[in-house]
């Protein structure tokens, strides 16, 4: 207990500072003081702007969908008993591609903001239905290989979707579409910050309610429920909420891999597996990864920017690569 307590003040302590570090330093250069007094309602208006109304804004979005990503892959890891689990396995992120790529090519997104990713959110629930329709209709027992297997098939439908709008599209769409999927916090205001912790907050609340249920599924479902767990509502209650996290990462930033693949090792690493702790310190664990990844995806090339799936991976694969060769130890 003394170690999470102590990892968890260190996170808190990460994550307040890389908001600090999101807010302070982009393409127009701030002071510490110019910070200190946008936040406060004072300074230059056009400072302030920057401060209150792009980048904090854009650092929270960061945070909620780091942190969402984050738990969703360790509860998808404990669900599936496969340490290679994430976020996206059950088809979602092609779910929401496949829509983010149909209303581009149709020339829907200039009808307003909110297209995009209301779009993308509702293809990756309508991924997460027909996946869960699929793996019923196959074992009402929800198996998790079956519901795998549902995740593959529904996947591959989504990804020759995504191919043909490419074949019929202007190279521009084509473009376009490519950057979504890569992932950006550059669509952040303070609607779109509302809209993401509305779906993610409740959500890993009640993954968090579910922490000794998941660590009894991560030893086996008959232990599980031997041991009293409902095993059933547990997975679907449990695959339906890290779903609806990640649809909503999707919907408002695009396809960011790897924040829900090494975060939840690297926590695991650290504190154990047990849920109680692994969640909500997966969720600040992540959250810091991703604004600080935002952070190097605005300055390498300021003032334009690359996408932040770019980051992750770059940063992911070693550190993947790392965590696992620790972990074999």
């Amino acid at each position: 207990m003394t170690r999470s307590r102590t990892t968890a003040a260190a996170l808190i302590l990460a994550v307040a500072a890389a908001v600090f570090i999101a807010v302070r330093f982009g393409s127009v250069a701030l002071s510490t003081g110019d910070v200190l007094d946008a936040l406060k309602g004072r300074g230059d208006p056009v400072k302030r702007d920057i401060v209150v109304g792009l980048r904090l804004p854009r650092a929270l979005l960061g945070v909620l969908v780091g942190g969402g990503l984050a738990m969703a892959g360790a509860t998808f890891q404990a669900l599936l008993r496969n340490p290679l689990a994430e976020p996206y396995i059950l088809g979602i992120s092609g779910g929401a591609a496949a829509a983010a790529v149909t209303v581009l090519a149709l020339g829907l997104v200039s009808a307003g903001s909110w297209v995009l990713p209301a779009a993308a959110f509702g293809g990756a629930l309508l991924a997460i239905l027909l996946v869960f329709r699929v793996a019923s209709a196959a074992d009402r027992s929800l198996d998790v290989r079956v519901l795998l297997l549902a995740g593959v098939v529904v996947g591959a439908f989504f990804s020759a979707m995504i191919a043909l709008w490419f074949a019929l599209s202007e190279a521009s769409t084509v473009r376009n579409a490519v950057l979504w999927m890569m992932g950006s916090l550059a669509g952040a205001d303070w609607r779109v910050v509302v809209t993401a912790a509305a779906y993610t907050l409740p959500a890993g609340i009640a993954l968090i309610a579910l922490a000794r249920p998941l660590d009894l599924l991560a030893i086996g479902e008959d232990t599980a429920t031997y041991l009293g767990a409902n095993v059933e509502q547990v997975k679907r209650l449990a695959f339906g909420m890290a779903s609806l996290i990640t649809a909503a990462g999707v919907a408002m930033a695009g396809v960011i891999g790897f924040v829900g693949l090494i975060v939840p090792h690297a926590v695991r690493l650290v504190v154990g597996s047990g849920h109680r702790a692994l969640l909500p310190l997966s969720f600040l664990a992540g959250s810091a990864f991703l604004v600080l990844a935002d952070v190097v995806a605005r300055l390498v090339i300021a003032p334009s920017e690359i996408p932040i799936g770019v980051v992750t991976a770059f940063a992911g694969v070693p550190l993947f690569l790392v965590l696992l060769r620790a972990s074999l130890r």
